[in-house]
């Protein structure tokens, strides 16, 4: 069984609720069952925060064991080095996700410090992302 980790950054845990217009009216918890459904070869954990350092230490926790790690850093894909190298530190392969297609809207979402240490990045699909990052490990 294929062990998957996603990781969301800050402020998903309100999604369903935050610019319903740009992320969509589901929580990232009603999404996660139907993965969980739909992949039921899979071992899917999810984690949330709102600190950078949580997940790095996540990433570290998870890095050497799990077969891939989905990870949307939220804002902290436009500023955080650490994130980058902790990708970078770690033998098992993470693919970037974003809800919206980043690249429509502010400059400063155009720049991510992650992609570059990142298996692969899938953008603007809305939750589907998630499950393109899914297919991406099997």
């Amino acid at each position: 069984m294929k062990k998957i980790q996603i990781i969301n950054g800050p402020n998903l845990n309100l999604l369903g609720k935050r610019e319903p217009t740009v992320y969509g009216n589901s929580s990232f918890e009603g999404y996660l069952q139907q993965l969980k459904e739909k992949y039921p070869q899979c071992d899917i954990s999810y984690f949330q925060s709102n600190t950078e350092g949580e997940l790095i230490d996540k990433i570290h926790e998870v890095g050497f064991d799990f077969d891939g790690i989905i990870l949307n850093a939220g804002a902290y894909t436009h500023t955080s080095i650490a994130l980058h190298d902790a990708i970078k530190a770690v033998t098992t392969p993470v693919v970037e996700v974003h809800i919206s297609n980043v690249h429509t809207r502010e400059s400063f979402r155009h720049i991510s410090m992650i992609s570059a240490a990142c298996k692969g990045v899938i953008l603007g699909f809305g939750l589907e992302s998630y499950r393109l990052a899914m297919e991406s490990f099997l």
